[in-house]
């Protein structure tokens, strides 16, 4: 077995759930080697998740640690720099997966909306971007950097002609958005912060080109999540994909399938449209 310094340094933000989770999980069983940083905001969390993974995979020549993120807080964006540079030196991969939505809260009227949106981009929007700028001096020592940003619902022309998760609405306000299946469900700070995402990984593809760094927003679908708090309601929706699906098709992208690609959002069946 190879020792973590042999291997490919990965980070994955919000690896203990979800698509951050599958993306830990499809890039255990590569036959690539790769030392995985799980980053979570939760240590009991991210503990929990590896433990899981070990119990799955007790005999994988791939490796994995936990490491605390908070991205909101950027003392702890600065102790998992100074936690990767003090045991690996460097960085190979980071993939900018966690994110969070408000809305919910928001609808169920815990927050204001103000809260909604400042929330929502302080974590997948200004916190993501801190991450980033921190972290790309322990990119720029890799032999082969690679930047990658989960993005989604952010197709502003596909947004243009449906509005899908959120059903049509009555006439009269305010809206009678419901978070079920006839009503939809409401998305539009979340939604704003993941176009925002998707101009902040075409800023760093054109800052990082002289430096080789191959960058890529990811649109993963519509998959079962715990994002907002709605998996119940997601497992029930036509066409919800399992989020392996997205850790899966993440791996190829880490493994070069779409280099030809770089500076786009790319998904399973080709390239999405900003």
């Amino acid at each position: 077995m190879s020792s973590p310094s042999e291997k490919k340094i990965v980070l994955v933000t919000g690896g203990n759930n979800g698509i951050g989770f599958e993306i830990v999980r499809a890039l255990l069983q590569s036959d690539k080697e790769y030392h995985i940083v799980m980053g979570s905001r939760s240590v009991e969390k991210g503990e929990s998740a590896m433990a899981k993974l070990k119990e799955e995979f007790p005999d994988l020549q791939n490796t994995l640690e936990v490491v605390q993120l908070d991205l909101t807080d950027d003392q702890s964006v600065e102790g998992v720099f100074k936690r990767i540079q003090d045991s690996h030196a460097h960085l190979d991969v980071l993939i900018n997966n966690a994110g969070a939505t408000f809305d919910p809260d928001c609808q169920r009227g815990l927050i204001s909306i103000r809260e909604s949106f400042t929330k929502s981009y302080d974590v997948n929007v200004a916190g993501t971007n801190v991450l980033t700028h921190t972290l790309t001096p322990l990119l720029l020592l890799s032999s082969d950097p690679r930047l990658i940003f989960i993005t989604g619902l952010s197709n502003l022309s596909q947004a243009a002609e449906k509005y899908f998760p959120t059903a049509p609405q009555p006439a009269g306000y305010p809206k009678p958005i419901q978070s079920d299946l006839s009503g939809g469900f409401e998305t539009i700070g979340y939604r704003c912060s993941k176009v925002a995402l998707n101009m902040l990984m075409l800023d760093w593809n054109f800052k990082l080109q002289a430096d080789g760094v191959k960058v890529w927003a990811i649109g993963p679908g519509m998959l079962e999540t715990d994002l907002g708090g709605l998996r119940d309601m997601a497992k029930k929706m036509p066409g919800i994909g399992h989020a392996s699906l997205g850790g899966e098709f993440t791996r190829t992208v880490v493994e070069g399938a779409r280099d030809a690609d770089v500076g786009k959002i790319v998904c399973r069946g080709g390239i999405i449209a900003f």
